[in-house]
């Protein structure tokens, strides 16, 4: 993967100890890469639960520069012993695929609320001044009354993983409110790039266009004229590290976003076009699936951009990296 450099993220974390929960998944392994370039003591930490996206491939050109701990974040004792010492806790383990929290949805609740709560516990007890940025959702605002959706529109999560998702960010901006630990949120909106999950649609709908059109086999778009915005996962990583330590980002929740907007149809002829060659079909959303779909969706990501945030990678370029990363490494995420 080639390195990125972001001069107003990227300041001041050599010599410092990061914690990563979800850190060999896809987007904590690209924080971790980063974070190791500047310098920085990370910890890495994972179930490895195959259905929720860790792979030791993610960080296998720097294995040898962290440190490595295979551990579910549902278990706080063992969270507790990680983190002494540390400064920051970059927390992005969770479950997110909308549909496991609809057909497991107490799974979903230990995962994406329970968890999150003990993790903030451990911090409280045993490093109360450690910064905190949590991976928050896009889904927790469900179907937009309004385009672009801004942080305050009403929050109506239409399933399990939203709901559970909102109830993990409340719990942050309560334990800053409460117990002056420095946290913030990120409403991530759709995220891709080198790493992601393509196995199944379980992060992401593209993860799956993107396999089957490296196979060679036609893709489905469900819908087609829904409307979204995307981010390159390079792009994420700079909105993680500059809210981490901005003192105007403690107790506030930032939306990410993308001044690109477009359609499911045109963004499968955009990937198809950046690949050469693939087809695709347009079908209607499965029953079950319709009820949980949100409709258009883009954000307002201004509130973030004051800080001084705003993505660099264009869609255009994002998928064409992200299909060139994938056509070298395919066997590792079939």
């Amino acid at each position: 993967m080639t390195p990125h450099e972001s001069p107003t993220a990227d300041v001041g974390f050599a010599g410092c100890s990061a914690l990563i929960t979800g850190g060999l998944g896809f987007i904590g392994s690209h924080v971790a890469r980063r974070l190791v370039g500047l310098g920085a003591r990370v910890t890495v930490v994972d179930s490895l639960i195959p259905e929720y996206g860790g792979n030791l491939q993610n960080i296998s050109d720097i294995a040898g520069q962290l440190r490595i701990n295979v551990s579910d974040v549902r278990d706080p004792h063992s969270f507790r012993s990680l983190l002494a010492g540390q400064d920051y806790l970059f927390n992005l383990a969770g479950q997110t695929s909308h549909q496991d929290s609809m057909d497991n949805p107490f799974t979903d609740l230990e995962i994406n609320c329970t968890a999150q709560l003990s993790i903030l516990e451990a911090c409280r007890q045993y490093n109360p001044g450690i910064r905190i940025v949590f991976a928050s959702t896009r889904q927790i605002y469900g179907r937009p009354d309004y385009l672009p959706v801004d942080e305050r529109h009403p929050l109506r999560p239409v399933d399990v993983n939203g709901i559970n998702k909102l109830a993990g960010e409340n719990y942050h901006q309560l334990y800053q409110q409460v117990y002056d630990i420095p946290t913030c949120a990120l409403r991530l909106t759709n995220t891709y790039g080198p790493a992601m999950r393509i196995k199944d649609a379980r992060q992401t709908f593209l993860g799956i266009w993107i396999r089957r059109l490296l196979e060679d086999e036609p893709f489905e778009v469900w819908g087609g004229a829904q409307l979204r915005d995307f981010n390159y996962v390079d792009d994420v990583v700079d909105a993680l590290l500059l809210a981490i330590r901005h003192p105007n980002a403690e107790g506030k929740v930032f939306n990410l976003g993308s001044p690109e907007v477009v359609s499911l149809t045109a963004l499968a002829q955009q990937l198809v076009a950046a690949h050469g060659r693939g087809g695709f079909s347009i079908r209607d959303f499965p029953a079950e699936r319709k009820k949980i779909d949100i409709g258009d969706y883009y954000s307002d990501y201004r509130a973030l951009a004051a800080l001084g945030w705003q993505p660099q990678v264009s869609l255009a370029s994002g998928l064409t990296r992200t299909l060139a990363y994938f056509r070298e490494h395919l066997e590792h995420y079939r």
